[in-house]
């Protein structure tokens, strides 16, 4: 239940958080705060107001999106797992974003060099192919 709720408001606070109008809002807000400097002599307590309270929304804000983006990025993986598990792909994919950023650039490099002998291989196909028509012509 308070796992929902959390949830819940997270997404409506970052959703609310992206819109231009909070932009708007926030900037009018900074705009105010420094056109009262002079009415309360640019004092200690005049700078405290703002620190405090862009530190607050500050602390909150990161424990909000961080949250919106990490269960982003689970059903982002989630989907993509599901692709692979269901497609051609090799299914020893499935769950390497638990590996260590070492493992991964290795799995990523042996891709890439796979993606290379496949390129190698359909252009040397194509060109047999056309080589072929031409003779055949």
């Amino acid at each position: 239940m308070i796992e929902k709720l959390f949830t819940r408001i997270a997404n409506y606070v970052a959703h609310l958080a992206g819109l231009p109008s909070t932009f708007a809002v926030c900037f009018l807000i900074i705009v105010a705060w420094a056109a009262s400097g002079p009415m309360f002599g640019f004092s200690d307590t005049w700078q405290l107001i703002i620190n405090t309270g862009t530190t607050i929304a500050t602390f909150l804000m990161v424990f909000l999106i961080q949250n919106t983006q990490n269960r982003d990025g689970t059903a982002i993986q989630t989907k993509l797992d599901e692709l692979i598990r269901v497609g051609k792909a090799h299914n020893t994919f499935i769950g390497i974003e638990h590996l260590t950023e070492s493992e991964v650039e290795e799995i990523r490099r042996k891709c890439e060099q796979a993606a290379k002998r496949h390129d190698t291989a359909n252009k040397k196909a194509t060109a047999q192919k056309r080589g072929s028509k031409t003779h055949a012509a």
